[in-house]
């Protein structure tokens, strides 16, 4: 598993000393200072105290030598989310810049989504759009990210997958459009440790074996390389050898369905140089010493990759005849090419150098892709779609195209004619007729290569037909395509619309004429956030929606109304059966009260369990004595404890007689947020009977925000059965979170 750092708050302090001027320096230790207060009372899943997390994000931050505000944002990208602290008292303390941050960072309330892949998207497409506007947004959460990714071995399993499977799909191809290939590497790899863990161990084991002979073979070719490059007499030239990532050996295993030992290639030499003409002369020198492998050379200094990464890449006939890959490039085109945009504020701090001028050069070409988010934006019909948008043009492989006058146009790879044809503009692709690719006439379903110097041919009277839907690979050409037949053939899809709604309700056993009408249905377009009547019946007959999800709109007040009166018989027949267990059961014998819990050097107190936060056997647990009422016994996360310590209580060590339980009954109270879906509580109520007969409690509210809250008391044997119902409340699909309530 990749190494990293474990910073402490006083290594970020020092760090951002060395660069910071005095003003950022003292903000940002009032922001360690704020969070740290803000979090004190806070763990982490994995019991340390919170406040180490937002420590590990301002210190990869530190690291990218980002400027004041992100590293204050960094310390405090958690508190609108996790505190009672307000958005506006970011603002008020450290300004709109922070305040843009932290708010672009933080997730938008779970509560007002009823699905769990709508809220994903949603707060991808809020932290997207605030990257837009500033680009630090996103480099924030990148390290947050990070941070989460180095110990996610504290979550449950299924957990750990959702978790690596967002990170590889959305934030590693982010870190990689950013530039940033310092945290996208580290981002792949863990990801692929906890996807794939079998073959991620696999690699890792056959690169610790073969690292002998990895290291002789790059030994020798960085000594051939530099006597090869002696005679061009540079200055300040660095050769070395750089072990590939485990997740690019295994994109190369199953891309290329090669055996580990057919990949020769497990480490590159890498080349840093002065000056951009230093670099095609030591090119030169390495061909002139090693044959080149045709089709294998890349420059990426006179075609930026749309990053801003520039290097040159060739692939020559190495040491023993094996290929042996060579990357070359300045000093400075290295520190774009390991931290990306974040490279820009590194610069700023050389306040008017060169160097940052050419930084702002390549940071100007990320802005693209943010232009292209916007678009995105702009042409989404919901936050999924937009997001399935970005994945599918944004975070994909690139290539690059001309047209005759040497305008170059940068698409998703696959992508044809049409494509290109709109990217140019709208009424270039509706009027397309066909194409030449580098003067001759290709089909409209060619795929466009690298270089391709493409013509698009029009005619007045052409326009799009539906076929084109299956030629076009960018959502942009497919989206301005589905615009203009819409905006065609609307009167035909809204009345093919309405049959559909009509049908399905029908055959759903509901009168059409009761549901159909325009106020249920004007209701159900605003509900679907699909604009008037006629756009949500023009939806569902082209076929963007579908005609299932209009009629469940329509109906859903109806089937609520069902649902909540079965899960409110369910509810009374579960306690009803609950209590009749407990009067057939046999009484556990009774047992002294001391009994269950020893406590270190005292005999004869009265020992009770607090009612505060519920212990049961096999509970870390403290207790302190209390005049008059004998030793209260705690769990150690209780608050109690620490505001017991505070005031001088006398605390002592205690333990349970038995960890495994004593009796059957402890009291254990649980607090659940769910999603408020039809059949919700009776979900919860068979989890819970299907782990316990013993529901003392419970009760449940619909919140102002829609969500359901709902508070249970339980009787469990020990902390081993508790987390076991703990586990299977939180496997159900609307439940949100499952916590011990804290009185």
């Amino acid at each position: 598993m990749t190494q990293y750092k474990e910073y402490q708050a006083k290594d970020v302090l020092d760090m951002v000393n060395a660069y910071l001027d005095k003003e950022q320096q003292k903000a940002v230790k009032d922001a360690f200072d704020w969070a740290n207060e803000l979090h004190k009372d806070q763990k982490r899943q994995s019991g340390e105290a919170y406040i180490a997390h937002p420590i590990q994000v301002a210190g990869i931050l530190a690291e990218l030598k980002m400027d004041g505000p992100t590293i204050v944002a960094g310390f405090l990208h958690d508190i609108v989310e996790d505190t009672p602290v307000t958005g506006e008292e970011v603002v008020e303390r450290f300004g709109e810049t922070v305040g843009r941050i932290v708010d672009g960072v933080t997730k938008i309330s779970k509560i007002k989504y009823q699905d769990s892949k709508v809220q994903l998207a949603e707060n991808h497409r809020k932290l997207l759009l605030a990257m837009a506007k500033d680009i630090r947004v996103i480099i924030v959460k990148l390290a947050d990210r990070l941070h989460n990714m180095r110990t996610l071995d504290a979550l449950r399993p299924e957990k750990q997958r959702r978790i690596s499977q967002e990170t590889i799909s959305i934030y590693a191809p982010l870190a990689d459009r950013l530039g940033i290939s310092a945290i996208k590497w580290e981002l792949e790899d863990l990801s692929l440790s906890y996807l794939e863990p079998d073959a991620y161990h696999k690699i890792a084991k056959m690169m610790s074996m073969k690292r002998t002979e990895r290291i002789e073979v790059i030994q020798e070719a960085v000594e051939e390389i530099e006597q090869s490059i002696e005679d061009l007499k540079l200055e300040d030239v660095s050769v070395y050898g750089r072990p590939k990532h485990i997740y690019s050996i295994y994109r190369k295993l199953v891309d290329q369905h090669k055996s580990f030992e057919e990949i020769y290639d497990l480490s590159a030499i890498r080349i840093l140089t002065e000056n951009v003409t230093d670099t095609y002369a030591v090119l030169g020198a390495i061909h002139a010493h090693w044959k080149p492998l045709p089709g294998r050379f890349k420059d990426y200094i006179a075609l930026p990759k749309p990053n801003g990464y520039q290097s040159l890449h060739t692939t020559v006939i190495g040491p023993g005849g094996r290929p042996l890959e060579v990357q070359i490039r300045t000093y400075e085109m290295h520190q774009v090419a390991e931290y990306g945009v974040a490279a820009h504020w590194a610069y700023k701090q050389n306040h008017g150098s060169d160097r940052e001028a050419n930084v702002e050069d390549q940071s100007e070409q990320v802005l693209n892709m943010i232009q292209g988010i916007l678009e995105f934006q702009e042409s989404a019909t919901d936050a999924q779609d937009f997001m399935e948008s970005v994945q599918t043009d944004l975070f994909v492989d690139r290539v690059y195209a001309f047209s005759p006058a040497g305008d170059v146009y940068e698409l998703a790879q696959g992508a044809g004619p049409l494509d290109m044809a709109f990217a140019i503009h709208s009424k270039v692709g509706e009027k397309t007729t066909g194409a030449k690719a580098n003067g001759r006439i290709v089909p409209l379903d060619y795929q466009i290569q690298n270089g391709d110097i493409m013509e698009i041919l029009t005619s007045p009277n052409a326009q799009p037909s539906r076929d084109w839907l299956d030629l076009v690979k960018t959502r942009k050409a497919r989206h301005k395509i589905k615009q203009f037949l819409k905006k065609r053939d609307r009167a035909d899809n809204i009345q093919s619309g309405l049959d559909a709604v009509v049908k399905e309700l029908t055959d759903k056993g509901y009168d059409s004429a009761k549901f159909a009408d325009e106020e249920h249905l004007n209701d159900a377009a605003q509900a679907l956030n699909s604009g008037t009547r006629e756009d949500l019946l023009s939806a569902v007959g082209y076929g963007d929606l579908s005609r299932l999800t209009v009629v469940k709109e329509l109906t859903k007040s109806i089937r609520e109304e069902k649902a909540a009166a079965e899960a409110a018989a369910l509810q009374k027949k579960l306690l009803e059966d609950g209590e009749a267990l407990k009067k057939d059961a046999k009484p556990a014998p009774k047992k002294k009260q001391e009994s269950e819990v020893v406590i270190a050097g005292i005999d004869n107190l009265l020992v009770r369990l607090a009612g505060c936060c519920t212990p049961v056997p096999g509970d870390a647990v403290s207790g302190y004595i209390s005049q008059g009422r004998g030793v209260a016994v705690h769990r150690f996360d209780c608050p109690n404890i620490h505001a017991a310590q505070q005031q001088g209580e006398r605390l002592v060590d205690v333990v349970w007689a038995d960890p495994n339980g004593l009796r059957q009954d402890y009291t254990a109270d649980l607090t659940i947020h769910a999603e408020n879906e039809p059949g919700i509580l009776n979900d919860l109520l068979r989890a819970l009977n299907a782990k316990t007969r013993f529901i003392k409690e419970i009760n449940g509210h619909v919140t102002k925000g829609g969500m359901v809250l709902v508070q249970a008391s339980l009787g469990v044997a020990n902390v081993a059965q508790l987390n076991g119902i703990i586990d299977s409340l939180s496997s159900q699909r609307s439940v949100y979170d499952v916590k011990r309530t804290i009185h």
